[in-house]
Order: structure tokens, then sequence, then C-alpha cells
């Protein structure tokens, strides 16, 4: 207790929840089609590759919108930038609730959702801004855990669909938003660590190798959480029988894994370094899903297996954000922000690819060991790189250097002393 109050007043405690808030809200409408998959399907018989497709919408305009709400936060400040965001979100919900009447009407549903998927690099920046070096995975860990907004969608959304009908669940997600609107207005303080750049310094990680690394990585950890979260309600429904309430209960177990492992990913790997922790994650992601695609009949045990599968996504999500503001002090919201693009539209591969297996090859398997494969390959590339990384910017593993941990550190207090006044003076 007394080291999680030694790190509250490390930062600006009001700030980080807001910023959980802000995210775990927008997650949640980020997912919304994914959550009533299965609705949406049976309204217009779509095939498995069309209910792929129309998960994988979303998940690829937010990846899309993520870059320039990272340089637009820059330029106005996280705070605003997370204000402007979530207005557009009321906006794009309500046309949702009132024009929304078509698959293509759903697909355009689906872009505008992406809005929602922008929040990722200015949540987690805007959290973490007040928070010394030492504690910033713990700090971008509690923001990202923003991502149980899926859990909040899948377990609210189909009761709720079959009560009012689907497309009345945009306009109530359209309400539920103006809660961490007005949080954000009360509670959020810009953080200090905003500097005044060109846009080229802005987008410098795109050229840097480094960039490119983290968001191949994030592919899988990031990337595979949004696609199986967005897939799963389809995936329960349509392999098991499952009803459609059952198949949201069962998508919110395994996701609510991957969101409260988050916040343990960031904390672990401030001890034991990031790229440790990504080592471990990538390997069980691997074995997890191989052992998925081969338990197609076991409703029991691919459910505990998915579980553990988001578990290491959610715990890798962390990890892998507690090096960028290592590599990138000074353009944390930005770096983050084009991670997240490319890693979201990883996202969008997983929905896809099950939908295209299972038109093409009667079962889910080919998805699922498509992506096996993707992260093998990942790890191969982290013990590469992780070499240069250890001798420029972190220390073995993957921990904060003492060195910068030191100079991000908040000033002590200053103590003046005042001189013993004489007697009789």
């Amino acid at each position: 207790m007394s080291s999680f109050k030694t790190f509250a007043r490390a930062g600006h405690w009001p700030t980080l929840a807001a910023s959980f808030l802000y995210f775990d809200f927008c997650f949640a409408v980020w997912v919304l089609n994914g959550a009533m998959g299965p609705f949406i399907s049976e309204a217009y018989g779509l095939s498995a590759a069309q209910k792929g497709f129309m998960v994988s919408v979303p998940i690829l305009a937010g990846a899309l919108m993520r870059f320039p709400l990272g340089v637009l936060a820059q330029y106005i400040g996280r705070k605003n930038a997370a204000m402007v965001e979530m207005s557009l979100i009321i906006a794009a919900l309500l046309f949702g609730f009132l024009f929304v009447d078509s698959y293509d009407g759903v697909l355009a549903m689906g872009v505008l959702l992406g809005i929602a998927g922008a929040s990722f690099g200015v949540a987690l920046s805007l959290g973490s801004g007040w928070f010394p070096a030492k504690y910033k995975g713990l700090a971008m860990g509690i923001a990202g855990a923003g991502n149980s907004g899926t859990v909040l969608a899948v377990l609210f959304a189909p009761p709720l669909a079959m009560k009012f009908g689907w497309q009345t669940v945009y306009g109530l997600a359209a309400a539920t938003m103006l809660l961490p609107l007005a949080v954000m207005w009360f509670a959020a303080k810009e953080p200090p660590d905003r500097e005044h750049q060109t846009l080229r310094e802005h987008i410098s990680c795109l050229f840097e190798k480094d960039g490119w690394a983290f968001s191949l990585i994030y592919v899988v950890t990031f990337g595979g959480f949004i696609g199986l979260a967005s897939f799963l309600p389809t995936y329960f429904y349509d392999q098991f029988k499952v009803t459609k309430v059952e198949a949201g209960q069962l998508t919110m177990l395994a996701t609510l894994m991957g969101s409260a492992v988050r916040v343990v990913g960031g904390w672990i790997s401030d001890r034991i370094g990031g790229v440790n922790t990504l080592s471990g994650v990538l390997l069980l992601v691997a074995a997890t899903l191989t052992a998925c695609g081969f338990a197609g009949t076991s409703l029991a045990g691919t459910t505990l297996l998915f579980m553990l599968c988001f578990a290491a996504l959610g715990a890798g999500n962390g990890a892998l954000f507690q090096l960028v503001p290592l590599r990138w002090p000074l353009t944390t919201a930005v770096a983050g922000s084009m991670i997240g693009e490319v890693g979201a539209l990883g996202g969008g591969f997983l929905p896809n690819a099950m939908g295209l297996s299972k038109q093409y090859m009667g079962s889910y398997l080919g998805g699922f060991l498509a992506f096996t494969v993707l992260a093998l390959v990942m790890l191969v590339m982290l013990r590469v790189v992780q070499i240069r990384w250890t001798r420029t910017w972190a220390e073995k593993g993957g921990r904060a250097r003492v060195a910068a941990a030191e100079e991000q550190a908040p000033a002590a207090p200053r103590v003046t002393r005042v001189a013993p006044r004489r007697r009789g003076a």
C-alpha cells in the first residue's frame, strides 16, 4: 500500500484516472460492432467473409486515425485533443442510431466508430505524462487498462440489443460518453512534458528502425487483442451455437483477463524489463492460439485457452508501452500513436483471416495458425533488435536506465534554513 501511495504522489492521479475512463469508454465504442456481430449477421444474412470484414472495419479505421490525433495532441494539448475526440464520437454514435439500416450502413458506421479507436496514444501519454520514468510503465499500464472497455461492450450491448434492438445501442452509447467527457473536463490537467517541435520532428520516429520494430511487435500484442476481442462473439456464436448473450459473456471472460493483466505487464516490465516480458508473451501467445485452433470442439477448453491468451496479450501491451517513453521521452504521444496505428492494422488482419479460413477451408484453424506464425516471427525479430536497444537507450532486459529515471524524477522540495534568533536581539 505504501508503495502505491508513493506512486500516486509521484504524479497527478486525477489525470491518470480521467485517462483510464476516457480510454475505457472509447474502447467500448470501438468494438461495438464486434459485440453486436451476431445480431448484425443475422439481420443481413452475412457470409463468414463478410462477418470478418464487418468486424475489421472499425479496427482499420481507428488505426488510420491514431497518428493524426497524436499530432493534433502535440499542438493543442492531449486534454483538448481528448475532448475534441469524444465530442466527435458522440456525433458518430447519433448517426448510427438515426441512420444505419443496411449492411452498407453498418460498414459506414464502422468507419465512424474508428474515431474512438484513435484514443490510444493520447490516453497513455496523458495519463503517464505526470510520472517519472521509473513509474511510467505502471502509469501507462493503468491508463491502458482502459481496454477493459471491451468488457463493457460485450457484457452490456447484447442484452440491450435483445431488449431494444441493436440500432438503439448506438444511441445509448452516445449518452454514456457524456461521463468521461465531464470527468476529463473537470479532473485532468495537461502534463508538463510537452515540447513545441516541427512536424518533421514529430514524425521522425516514422523513419527509424526502432519505430517499425515496435509497431510490428504491437501487431501481435494489441492487434491480436482487438482483433480477437471483436471477432470472438461471432466465433462463439457460430462455432459452439451458444446464444448471442452467452457469446458476449464468454468473450467478456477472455477480454477481462487481458485488461486486468495489462497493468501487471507494465509493473513487471518496470522490474525485469519490457524486452524480457515481451519474449515470454510472444511464446505464450503462439502456444495458446495454436491450442485454440485444435480445441474447436470443447467450449470450456477453448474459453480457458482464450483467457490465457488474452492475459498474455494484455501483459504484452503493457510491456511494450513501458519501452516507448524510454525510447521517445519527448514525443511519447506521437510515437505511441504511430505504433498504435500500425499495431491496430494488425487487428484487422485476424478477423479477416478467421472469416476467410472458415469460408474457404471450412474451419477457423487456418486463421489461428496464420497469427501463430506471425507471433513467432516477431519473437525472432525482438531477440535480434534488443541487442542494439540495450546498448543505446535501455538497460539489460529493457529496464529504464538509472540516469534517465533520475533525470525525469520530480525535484525534491527546497528547504530554507533559518538561523536561530539570538536572545536580546
